[in-house]
């Protein structure tokens, strides 16, 4: 067996990743300025990238439309438990209300965008189960704001650089350099 067949083949880099980087970086730098983490905008940036435009609207529209239903059900619910339990913290009382917010969740996400469900259950557990009492509220808008400006740093990227116009510029490139050697 020769070395050639035992290694992997290494995917090349396409202009579908060159985009992802692009609108993730963009947020990084924008956030590097503004003075506050870009990691939830990069992350909405990278979910949002698709092949072309509408699918970019539909991964963005998940991403962003479930982080804004769970994240307004995630602080509705950790309002619900701090009546019970001011000082916040793991309780019995959070068993019942995730169970209530998974369900809003999973009806409202139905009713307004299909794809928001896993999203949205992972804003609504972290705000749950993970944020301290005096920000929950700020983590849960910040969240979506920097999910919202995430997705939006993809859209345009993705509508800057279209799929068609992209990779048949990238084609055209590298066929003159083999033309030239």
């Amino acid at each position: 067996m020769q070395l050639k067949e035992k290694l992997p083949r290494v995917p090349r880099v396409g202009m579908r990743n060159i985009k992802t980087a692009l609108a993730a970086a963009l947020c990084a730098l924008g956030y590097y300025f503004w003075g506050r983490s870009p990691a939830f905008a990069c992350i909405g940036a990278i979910f949002s990238m698709g092949s072309d435009l509408e699918n970019s609207k539909l991964n963005g529209g998940n991403r962003f439309f479930g982080t804004l239903i769970g994240g307004l059900i995630g602080m509705g619910m950790f309002r619900i438990h701090l009546i019970f339990y001011p000082e916040g913290g793991i309780t019995w009382l959070l068993i019942p209300l995730v169970f209530i917010g998974t369900v809003l969740l999973i009806v409202l996400c139905q009713m307004f965008w299909v794809g928001g469900v896993q999203p949205g259950g992972v804003v609504l557990c972290i705000v749950l189960f993970n944020t301290p009492v005096e920000s929950y509220v700020t983590y849960s808008l910040a969240r979506i704001l920097d999910t919202g400006i995430g997705v939006l740093a993809g859209l345009v990227v993705n509508s800057c650089f279209p799929g068609g116009f992209t990779f048949h510029w990238m084609e055209r490139l590298i066929q003159g350099k083999r033309a030239n050697k």
